[in-house]
């Protein structure tokens, strides 16, 4: 009798060890208190949380909205696992499995219901409001996902295409096309509005600095419907609108003053922000003005620094001198340049460091006024023109650019790279206007390089507490190959400019 007694005794206590299906109760933040909220869902951005329950241990699956999570046991006990939810493309979920946790343990599954979705929708420009009825169109935001509804200008479109990042939604412009009204994206996060607006930008020109007859060419967005076009100072009477509106051309006429370039629209005016023809930005006898960082002219605003592998030019003088880079700055004037000759680069050729073989060295100069380097980095641009013979076009090395203050931002300038895997001889009619905003200036990537990590947040950063700094431009060949070509091109008026 007492054996059977000791054998209940033993399966009792065995039964109350036993661990039983897994059981979800709550979901908390991961944050010390008062900030470990029990979350009733969340936005998914690879956030930490805390699952609570019972029989959590022995978990051989987490998985939110159906994509499992990776995880670490050591982070787990019986009531409460700690678990990061897992990067979500909502292009690609089972939406059967949206706002839900599965839970999988060895002893069982348990479903949990949470709202985990994308952010709501935002809605930052539209490809073309001038398109045709049956022409594309594309919205270009973010979080496109889960889409409800789209409405244009008042018209449902009830068939479109999104891209899987959520970046984009196309469709075909309907009959007839609304010209005004609001675009309307509702999904399962929210609803983002955008007014239809063809507000014209001006974000580059072809050659500021362009002879009299030159062709000059203004890009930017929704140049249509012009009604005046002005180009420093000068009335441009006769121009040609590109039909997509992405430019307008016109004849370089005989400017007598300098000024902005401006565009005015049905739907409004396009100033660029910095004066757009000055073939010596200064007056180069004398003072060196804010924001010259080499003219190469005679005077303060020079720039070069007598040094590496870059040639120079008075016009067409002998010494140092070239007749191949032709217009008002090149060799029939007496403006004067400075010029690369590269020949075939090998690899890892190329250094900003004396003696600088590729090396084009510029002085200290003051980039902006002090009370201008609490603007964002996005707001001002190197500027300079650059011609690159037509009998020599370039393809392979990369022109760095590096400021005094800070060598470990830099930015690239590769126009003959197409793709990855494809380049493109690069070559320019003349001399041409090149603008390198501030805001590709980026740190170095483990993976991808210098030039090719995240952008430098401040001026600051970049330029140092005073904004009087050096520049270094130089050539580098980051490939393991020896380049194609070298790099045979011309610069002058490197300057520095509000471009925002």
């Amino acid at each position: 009798m007492s054996c059977v007694a000791a054998i209940c005794i033993l399966f009792a206590s065995c039964k109350s060890e036993e661990i039983g299906s897994p059981v979800i109760t709550s979901v908390r933040n991961y944050a010390a208190s008062p900030n470990d909220t029990i979350l009733p869902g969340a936005v998914a951005k690879a956030q930490w949380v805390v699952i609570e329950g019972q029989n959590l241990q022995n978990a051989t699956q987490i998985s939110f909205d159906g994509i499992p999570a990776t995880f670490n046991s050591a982070l787990f006990a019986p009531n409460s696992v700690v678990v990061q939810i897992p990067a979500i493309l909502f292009s690609t979920i089972d939406v059967n499995k949206l706002y839900s946790i599965e839970y999988v343990t060895t002893e069982g599954s348990t479903k949990f219901a949470f709202k985990l979705g994308p952010a709501a929708p935002t809605i930052t420009a539209i490809s073309n409001v001038f398109a045709n009825p049956g022409d594309s169109v594309y919205i270009y935001g973010t979080d496109f996902f889960l889409i409800k509804s789209l409405s244009y200008g008042g018209v449902t479109i009830t068939s479109a295409s999104l891209t899987y990042d959520g970046t984009a939604i196309g469709f075909v412009m309907p009959n007839p096309a609304p010209t005004s009204g609001d675009v309307s994206i509702t999904t399962m996060s929210g609803t983002a509005t955008f007014k239809i607006l063809a507000l014209p930008t001006i974000t580059g020109i072809s050659n500021e600095n362009a002879s009299v007859g030159d062709s000059v060419f203004v890009f930017g967005t929704y140049l249509k419907s012009i009604q005046s076009v002005s180009f420093s100072g000068a009335t441009i009477s006769s121009f040609v609108s590109a039909t997509d509106g992405s430019s307008v051309g016109f004849i370089m006429p005989t400017i007598t003053t300098s000024g902005s370039a401006s565009i005015t629209t049905a739907f409004g005016t396009a100033t660029t922000a910095y004066i757009v023809y000055n073939i010596y930005n200064v007056q180069y006898v004398g003072v060196k003005t804010t924001g010259v960082l080499a003219n190469l002219e005679w005077g303060d605003a020079f720039g070069w620094q007598w040094w590496g592998g870059v040639k120079y030019t008075t016009g067409n003088t002998a010494w140092g001198g070239t007749t191949d880079f032709n217009g008002v700055l090149g060799s029939n004037t007496n403006s004067q340049f400075a010029y690369f000759n590269s020949g075939i680069m090998k690899s890892g050729d190329g250094t900003s460091s004396w003696p600088g073989t590729y090396t084009f060295p510029i002085g200290a100069a003051q980039w902006m006024a002090t009370e201008n380097l609490s603007d964002l980095v996005g707001d001002w641009a190197i500027q300079f023109e650059m011609s690159v013979s037509n009998a020599k076009p370039w393809n392979g090395g990369t022109l760095c650019f590096e400021t005094g203050f800070a060598s470990n931002y830099m930015a690239r300038y590769e126009p003959w790279q197409i793709t990855a895997s494809s380049t493109k001889a690069f070559s320019t009619k003349g001399w041409q206007t090149i603008t390198i905003p501030l805001s590709s200036f980026r740190a170095e990537d483990t993976n991808l390089g210098k030039g090719k990590g995240v952008s430098v947040t401040s001026l600051t950063n970049l330029l140092g507490s005073t904004g009087n700094t050096g520049l270094n431009i130089y050539l580098h060949n980051f490939s393991t190959s020896p380049t194609t070509t070298g790099f045979y091109g011309a610069f002058d008026n490197v300057r520095v400019v509000k471009i925002k």
